[in-house]
This record gives structure tokens, sequence and C-alpha cells, in this order.
């Protein structure tokens, strides 16, 4: 069917509000390159790179405004407040090592899959009256937008820096156990160490990442991302088929087969 003006407004707006945090992101960990280019913050420095980002958001707030919708209105907000509240999640940590796994995918939902989710069920409430399709567009983006970030952290270990358009090994650099990490240190308990200090200590980032790597950190995670895929094509499977549907399956596998 043909795409509404307002449903491709929405994906516009998702695009918008995913720039802006990658210039604010940028920003908060002092990146200097983005996808093989240099970040806004290096250019023209953090001052106008927060700006932008803000002005990104502002303009996108406006598109949002544009709809028409209070609804989609109320659903797309809520991807601006979770995006704030999971930077607050990556900046803190968790003492216990059981509850880290549930710290680390909470961060991931609100960082990366609530923003696909909900632009999921925006547009599917934009489409169709139905709230039982509302709900499996949102599961669907939600456990595919998990396992977009999980391959992400295991591209962090196994990509090289020039495939990848960033320095490899960024995420122990900025301090963050991810997923291979996490998975890591059940057979390497010495890492539970550096990852309360953030891997601070000289020689940290190059022995972490040499645990992860003599670990089956990366297979696990890997594995965990295809039970996500598995479970988003569960949900779209729900839908009558049609060629849409089929691409959206196609999807979830070329999320687990990308390699940047």
């Amino acid at each position: 069917r043909e795409v509404q003006a307002s449903q491709r407004s929405v994906a516009i707006i998702a695009e918008m509000i995913h720039t802006a945090s990658l210039v604010h992101d940028d920003v908060i960990d002092d990146a200097n390159s983005r996808r093989g280019k240099m970040t806004v913050n290096q250019i023209w420095g953090e001052r106008k790179a927060v700006l932008a980002g803000d002005f990104i958001l502002s303009a996108a707030s406006v598109a949002l405004a544009r709809i028409g919708n209070t609804t989609i209105i109320s659903v797309l907000t809520q991807v601006i407040e979770d995006l704030v509240r999971g930077e607050f999640l990556q900046l803190g940590s968790k003492e216990n090592e059981n509850e880290r796994f549930a710290h680390y995918l909470e961060k991931t939902f609100k960082k990366t899959a609530s923003l696909i989710a909900n632009s999921c069920k925006a547009v599917s409430i934009l489409g169709c009256p139905d709230p039982k399709v509302h709900e499996i567009a949102y599961q669907y983006g939600k456990n595919i937008g998990i396992a977009f970030q999980l391959i992400d952290d295991v591209l962090d270990f196994t990509s090289c820096a020039d495939r990848l358009g960033k320095p490899t090994a960024a995420d122990l650099k900025l301090g963050l156990a991810t997923g291979p990490v996490l998975f890591a240190c059940q057979q390497f308990p010495e890492m539970n160490a550096m990852i309360m200090r953030r891997f601070s200590k000289p020689g940290d980032v190059e022995r972490a990442r040499k645990y992860v790597l003599q670990s089956d950190g990366v297979q696990q995670t890997t594995y965990l991302a295809q039970r996500y895929c598995h479970a988003a094509t569960r949900e779209i499977s729900k839908l009558r088929p049609s060629p849409e549907r089929e691409a959206l399956i196609q999807l979830t596998e070329m999320v687990l087969m990308r390699d940047k």
C-alpha cells in the first residue's frame, strides 16, 4: 500500500531524533569519528555540537506537532525521555553481578530499542485501528532494536576500525561493560574489579579485550541477539502474509549479518 504522508513524517522524525542523539552522544563520549568521518564536536566544538543536537530535536518536535495526533505525540516523545534515562543508566554501574545484565539490557532498550519500538508503533497507529497490531509492531521494534545493539556491541570487538567507521574497543575506553564483557566476566571473575573501576587503570582496556576474545562472550552475545531476532520474527509473523511482512522478516536476518 501507499505510505501515508503522516507515516513518512514519523520516519523522518525518528531519523532526526536518532541523529540528534548521536550528535549529543559524541559530545558526552568526546568521540572524534562517527561512520568514518569527523564528529560535529571535533569540527565545530562541544558548544555548537550541543546546540546542533538541540536544533535537530526542536525541528523534530515541530514536525511531530504538524502530524496533529496527540497519541502519536505521546508515543514519540516517550523516545526522547527514554534516550535521556538511558544515558543516565549508562553513567551508572551495578556492583551486584546479577543486576548488571538487567541494567545493561534496560539501558540498551532505552538508548536504542525504544526509538525503533515506538516508531513502529506510531506508524501502525496511523495505518490501522487495531490495538493488537500496535502491540505487534511495538514488540517487533523492541526485539529488533535490542538485537541491533547487541550486534553493535559484538562488532566493537570483532570488526576493524576502518570497517566500523569508529575506533574499536571504544566502549571499553569509555568504561562501559557491554554484553561480551559481561559474559566474559563469568569465565574470568578478575574482570569484576575492572568493571567496577570502569577500566580506568593503565592496561585495563587491553586486558579486558584479551579476556573477551579468549572467552565465549562474543558468541554468547551473538546467540542472545539471534534470540531477540527470532522473537521479532515471531511477532511480525502474527500479521497476515504480505511482501511487507516478508521484508520485515528479512530485516531481522540483515541485523544479524551486518559487519559495520
